[in-house]
């Protein structure tokens, strides 16, 4: 209102200033509508069984049992890299790393984000020397087989590429999880996802690798928990969101615990367990 016209009208000046709210009054509100939403945020839980690898992470182990500096590379496309999350910092591999330092306060821990958008098994490939080899990783989260789904790309022709790719990495000493693709609409769209999802299983299995079934614990969150894909993706039907790449994070620093000595583990405060 125009301060004139109120004067005009007989309103306090005082009034017209006061009428809208202060700078903290946005804050707070902005602080509150924030915290409404972590209220209404679904619980972020997958059952035991998919928070096993499937094998032991030996290198991880070894760090972490000596408090030295653990080091990881998380390669992958668009999910890796983090798109649709809010920023850089709400990708899987930053909050991952979160996690795990929360779990592990004794190690310095570091998770580099090595995630291309739009990248398949070849083109990772190409990267690995200069993006994983070259930082001589102790643990390597290999995201895989998502955009050869999309593309219709038989999941049979993606085989030998995992294969060379993990014999690459294990050869390098490095501790390996394969993560396989997302539970989303425009993935299930496609004919071979099943085929895919399984290929990876099997090749981590084979391959003597780790394996963390992003699939089968956002199937959980969707079919069990009866959680709405608008809750769990971006609006693109695809990308995860802030949510899930937060709770796949915390989920995988889970499984990457379990997967260590149990010596290790006793080193964590016992409030961090469980969290």
């Amino acid at each position: 209102m125009n301060v004139m016209r109120s004067l005009a009208l007989g309103l306090p000046f005082a009034l017209v200033l006061f009428s809208s709210p202060t700078l903290q009054q946005a804050e707070a509100q902005t602080q509150a509508r924030a915290e409404a939403q972590r209220a209404a945020a679904p619980v972020c839980f997958a059952p035991k069984d998919l928070l096993q690898l499937g094998l032991p992470l030996p290198h991880v182990n070894e760090r972490l049992s000596s408090g030295g500096a653990l080091k990881i590379i998380a390669i992958g496309s668009s999910s890796t890299a983090g798109a649709g999350a809010s920023s850089p910092a709400m990708s899987y591999p930053s909050r991952l790393q979160v996690a795990l330092r929360e779990k592990f306060p004794a190690a310095t821990i570091s998770v580099l984000n090595r995630g291309v958008n739009g990248e398949e098994a070849v083109d990772m490939m190409k990267r690995f020397d200069a993006d994983v080899l070259a930082e001589h990783p102790d643990l390597v989260l290999w995201q895989v087989g998502t955009n050869a789904v999309l593309r219709d790309h038989a999941a049979i022709g993606v085989a030998p590429l995992i294969k060379e790719g993990l014999a690459r990495l294990k050869q390098a000493g490095a501790d390996v999880v394969l993560i396989d693709p997302q539970f989303a609409p425009k993935v299930l769209a496609k004919p071979d996802v099943d085929a895919m999802v399984r290929l990876v299983g099997v090749e981590a299995k084979f391959g003597g690798v780790g394996l963390f079934q992003r699939f089968a614990i956002m199937r959980h969150w969707r079919e069990e928990e009866r959680i709405p894909f608008a809750t769990l993706l971006s609006p693109d039907e695809l990308h995860m969101n802030d949510w899930s790449y937060g709770c796949v994070a915390k989920l995988l620093a889970q499984a990457i615990g379990n997967a260590v000595h149990p010596a290790t583990v006793a080193r964590v405060p016992k409030s961090m367990v469980g969290r």
